[in-house]
């Protein structure tokens, strides 16, 4: 009787992964990925969030699991997300950094670096499994012209940005659809334009919006392919450029918080678009952002697809700290150090929510240490397909609750030669950090233990040079040379 009992209890653990691993299964789960663009670790309800407010983010939150450990493979826009759509950590992406190409208006409108053709990515092994894939938001990896086009990496459909600096205007001319130019009617606008603080006018700054708001067009793009692919397995990649500034937000979201707070207006004096109540705008953002989650969240439920489609939600890296956003009054990034561009944690641990109705168990906290790259591994176990080469682990069983299953990663590689050029590796609870690597060779490691200094405030290197030690050997290998002289840094 015992013997039986074991074997039932075995089953329970073993059938569902299995069942995962079908790749003719039909009870394949439909996925929607949803990325925000310079969201905070602590800019949510569900994280600590007290000033702005996100409701159906923390529904997700509390009908899934949360993960308080989680980390973007990069600290800036397209990095983190090739990194996302590769599997692959910061010593081997192709894209390493915010190359770009061409200028800010419409006449030079270049893009970025863009993905060479055959790189395998998520979106074409989802393809491999049977998958219609759709993209709606914002691309950054390549244009409708050369390599980077969305349509050559395994995507069936796109709409949105494709430039990341056109991303600048939540008030575009135009966005792309298919490698297809949509005009839209809005009129030229030169967000980086700074108002005179002595002559400024309630005009001026209405100057800064215009008719048709991208991030709702990007919903209704969204909700249009899932309702004309609600009879097969879809995944859709739904990278919003919220809460990225410029801040720019339809009126009625700002009037959700003007007036709570004491606030000055920011003339446009570090860059990006003007805006009268730059924190009630701010927020107001934000908000935007989880409105949009509801109304994918309810779509689900009125076409009865919510116990077939799992839903993720993180960020691509920090918060900012440019075109008047206040990370310290909102407390963006719960006092971790750092933000946007920093290989602290403050500008690479990031929000990871998911939810599958009747599959993840419900308000779930984890804290396993995982990281966008590992998406790829763990779509793969869920579909039947390989990952290819990655760097990343899959977290399917931390998702799934059979947590004695879980693979640990070793260490997470990052590196950036932004800011002086930097690198960090994440060891269980150490983490190391190199600064000024374009300029001092083999520049001196910091070392923090994150469970007892998550801060980053007491750089404990001497004590330990065994861990050091460590962390070299690391570096030695976990990398290989990038294919631009500007992402190398010294020290190899």
């Amino acid at each position: 009787m015992t013997h039986l009992l074991s074997l039932r209890l075995l089953l329970l653990i073993i059938l569902p992964t299995f069942a995962f691993c079908q790749s003719s299964s039909p009870t394949r789960p439909n996925i929607i990925y949803i990325y925000a663009d310079d969201l905070g670790y602590g800019e949510l309800g569900c994280y600590g969030q007290k000033k702005i407010r996100t409701p159906h983010l923390d529904q997700l939150a509390r009908e899934g699991i949360r993960f308080t450990q989680h980390y973007s493979g990069a600290p800036v826009c397209a990095p983190a997300r090739c990194m996302l759509l590769t599997g692959k950590h910061a010593g081997h992406s192709y894209i390493r950094g915010n190359y770009e190409l061409g200028g800010f208006p419409d006449s030079l409108e270049g893009g970025q670096m863009p993905l060479p053709e055959g790189i395998y990515t998520l979106p074409a092994m989802l393809q491999r499994a049977g998958y219609r894939t759709g993209l709606c938001g914002k691309w950054g990896l390549g244009m409708h012209h050369n390599s980077g086009s969305p349509l050559l990496h395994g995507f069936d459909y796109y709409f949105g940005y494709l430039d990341q600096k056109q991303a600048h205007n939540f008030y575009p001319t135009h966005l792309w659809e298919n490698d297809q130019y949509r005009a839209l009617q809005n009129t030229p606008l030169e967000v980086h334009r700074a108002l005179n603080p002595a002559t400024a006018t309630e005009a001026d700054f209405n100057a800064f919006i215009g008719k048709e708001y991208a991030p709702a067009l990007i919903t209704q793009k969204a909700v249009e392919f899932i309702q004309n692919n609600q009879t097969k397995p879809f995944f859709l990649y739904l990278p919003y450029p919220l809460p990225h500034v410029s801040l720019q937000v339809p009126t009625a979201y700002v009037d959700l918080y003007r007036g709570q707070w004491e606030e000055q207006p920011y003339f446009g004096q570090a860059g990006y678009a003007a805006s009268r109540y730059p924190r009630s705008t701010y927020a107001g953002m934000i908000t935007f952002l989880d409105d949009q989650v509801g109304i994918l969240l309810q779509l689900l439920k009125e076409l009865g697809l919510e116990e077939n489609t799992l839903v993720c939600f993180s960020s691509d890296n920090g918060a900012s700290f440019a075109g008047g956003a206040d990370a310290h009054f909102f407390e963006s990034v719960s006092g971790l150090r750092g933000l946007k561009m920093d290989l602290y944690e403050g500008g690479i641990r990031v929000p990871f929510l998911a939810r599958w109705p009747g599959t993840i168990p419900a308000g779930q906290t984890s804290e396993h240490i995982s990281a966008q790259y590992d998406l790829m591994a763990t779509l793969a176990e869920l579909t039947g397909q390989s990952a290819g080469k990655t760097d990343g682990r899959s977290f399917l069983p931390t998702l799934l609750g059979i947590n004695a299953n879980q693979a640990i990663h070793p260490y997470l590689f990052f590196e950036f030669s932004e800011k002086a050029g930097q690198m960090a590796i994440r060891m269980g609870p150490w983490k190391g950090v190199r600064s000024q690597l374009k300029q001092v060779p083999y520049a001196p490691w910091e070392l923090y233990h994150l469970d007892n200094d998550p801060s980053e405030s007491n750089n404990i290197a001497a004590e330990h040079p065994e861990i050091i030690r460590q962390l070299e050997a690391i570096r030695s290998t976990a990398r290989k040379k990038a294919h631009l002289l500007d992402w190398e840094l010294k020290g190899y």
